[in-house]
C-alpha cells in the first residue's frame, strides 16, 4: 500500500474526454518526508511514518520535534503511520511526492468531517418529523416516543438499543473508499480526485491506495537527501513565515 499526507484545497470541476462535467476535490499532496520506519523484527508490524507541512519549532511538542531532528528534517506539523508491505528504497529523510499516484488510480481518502455541533434527529438522522401545521399539534421536529412498555401497566418503559436521538453531529473520522484520481499536477503537488472528501478547506487528509480495487503500487522516492540539503531547501519557506509574522 502506498499513501501520502495532504491538505484539502477546495472543490472545482473539470471536463473528461467526452465533454462531461466532473466535480473534483483538489488536494495538496506532499512533499512528505519519511520520519520513521517500523519493521516486524523490531516493532511487530511493518509501516512507514510520514511527516507533512513544515512549520516553526515553537508549534511542535518535544516528541515530534525530536523525531524530525533525528531524521535530519525540518519541523513537520503532521506525522502519521501507514501500513505497507514494501519498504524498498525508503530511508529516513526520503522525500515522497504526488507522483506516487497516477490518473485513473483508485484511492481511499481519510479525513475528519466538519463538526456541526448539537443537532436534532431531523438534521442528524434524516427523520421526517410530525405534522405540526394545524389543529394545535405540538409534534414538529421532535423524536417522538422513545420507549416501549411491556409487562403490564406498572412496568417501566425501556428505550430500544440504538434508538436515534439528538446529539453531536460531525467531527468524526471518515474514510471514503474507491475515489478515482482524475488529474495529477506534479509541478504544484496537486491531486484532483472525483467527488467530495471529508473535511473543511485546509484540513489534513490521508490518501492511500484503495484497499478494495486499488493496484499494488511501488513507492517512488523523489530523492535521497541528507540533513544539510533538506534544511537548506526548507529554510526559504521558514524565512518567509518569519517575515510574515
Amino acid at each position: 500500500m502506498v499513501g501520502l499526507l495532504g491538505k484539502k484545497v477546495g472543490m472545482s470541476r473539470i471536463f473528461d474526454e467526452e465533454g462531461r462535467q466532473v466535480p473534483v476535490t483538489v488536494i495538496e499532496v506532499g512533499p512528505c518526508f519519511v520520519t520513521g520506519l517500523r519493521t516486524k523484527e523490531k516493532n511487530g508490524y511493518q509501516a512507514v511514518q510520514l511527516g507533512f507541512d513544515i512549520v516553526k519549532e515553537q508549534r511542535l511538542n518535544k516528541a515530534k520535534l525530536g523525531m524530525t531532528k533525528k531524521a535530519g528534517l525540518p519541523p513537520l506539523n503532521i506525522q502519521r503511520e501507514i501500513r505497507t508491505d514494501n519498504l524498498e528504497n525508503l530511508a529516513l529523510g526520503s522525500e515522497l511526492r504526488v507522483e506516487n499516484f497516477e490518473a485513473g488510480d483508485f484511492v481511499d481518502v481519510i479525513g475528519t468531517s466538519i463538526g456541526k455541533g448539537f443537532q436534532g434527529v431531523v438534521k442528524r438522522l434524516g427523520y421526517k418529523g410530525g405534522a405540526s401545521q394545524g389543529h394545535g399539534s405540538m409534534f414538529g421536529r421532535e423524536p417522538g416516543g422513545i420507549g416501549s412498555q411491556a409487562g403490564g401497566a406498572g412496568a417501566r418503559k425501556k428505550v430500544r438499543k440504538g434508538k436515534g436521538l439528538p446529539g453531536h453531529m460531525g467531527n468524526e473520522r471518515i474514510c471514503v473508499h474507491n475515489i478515482k484520481v482524475m488529474k495529477v499536477d506534479v509541478e504544484n503537488n496537486l491531486l484532483a480526485v472525483k467527488g467530495s472528501v471529508p473535511g473543511f478547506e485546509g484540513s489534513y487528509v490521508l490518501i492511500r491506495t484503495a484497499l478494495k480495487c486499488g493496484k499494488k503500487n511501488q513507492w517512488k522516492v523523489s530523492s535521497q537527501k541528507d540533513s544539510s540539503k533538506v534544511s537548506s531547501e526548507a529554510s526559504p519557506k521558514q524565512e518567509a513565515q518569519e517575515d510574515a509574522k
